[in-house]
């Protein structure tokens, strides 16, 4: 699970993003200045940390740059009220990955941040056309899945929905990120396509094993773990 450092001082924000991150699926740290920020940013394990520049003592546009010295691969975005050209070109050139104006729709907030995370996780192999988690193996050339040495025959869409899981191992998928980047469509919340191929992908890569990989978060999505 995905752990996000928050850095913003208006607690009203703060509580919002946070309840609305951890409603997700994200584990989240927060704090409310800047020496707080990099204090524990710096050696708590965190996949990504949210920014706000207007902060107590140390800002983020300072926070951020020494964050970037010490973890260069640390995705950070910029959540802020400065708006102009020069604001967003002094975020960026601290080190920033994105930058997200105040007020924010909390979705795009999510997608940021998914897309963020997308980047900075990508998985290396040894071949990079095999994908592997556990005793399950997807070859993304050939298209053969084994586990356990057993030959596992999928459809386009559950072969679409694997690979899916298996560049993303131990993350929270929502619903919704598996319609957009499996299969390329848009979410329809008044269908249950997504479970039911879900439910057609654990039928065959999980029968007659004894442990389960695909593992449900009833009203969040699914996870592979």
């Amino acid at each position: 699970m995905p752990v996000i450092g928050l850095a913003e001082d208006d607690l009203k924000i703060a509580g919002l993003v946070k309840k609305g991150l951890e409603e997700s699926g994200y584990t989240v740290v927060a704090v409310s200045n800047g020496e707080d920020a990099l204090a524990i940013f710096r050696t708590e394990q965190t996949d990504l940390v949210i920014l706000d520049i207007m902060m107590p003592g140390l800002n983020g546009i300072e926070v951020c740059k020494r964050l970037r010295d010490s973890q260069r691969e640390l995705p950070i975005l910029m959540l802020t009220a400065l708006g102009s050209l020069d604001d967003k070109l002094t975020g960026f050139n601290s080190g920033a990955d994105d930058y997200l104006l105040k007020p924010f729709h909390f979705k795009e907030l999510l997608v940021r941040i998914e897309a963020l995370l997308r980047r900075s996780h990508t998985p290396v192999f040894a071949d990079e056309s095999v994908l592997q988690f556990e005793d399950l193996t997807l070859d993304t050339i050939s298209k053969e899945v084994y586990r356990a040495g057993t030959l596992i025959s999928l459809t386009a869409k559950e072969l679409s929905l694997l690979e899916l899981f298996l560049k993303h191992p131990n993350r929270l998928l929502s619903r919704q990120f598996i319609a957009e980047h499996a299969w390329d469509i848009n979410f329809d919340t008044g269908t249950n396509v997504i479970d039911v191929y879900v439910n057609f992908l654990r039928n065959k890569i999980e029968k007659g094993f004894s442990r389960k990989l695909i593992h449900t978060r009833i009203n969040m999505g699914y996870i592979l773990k």
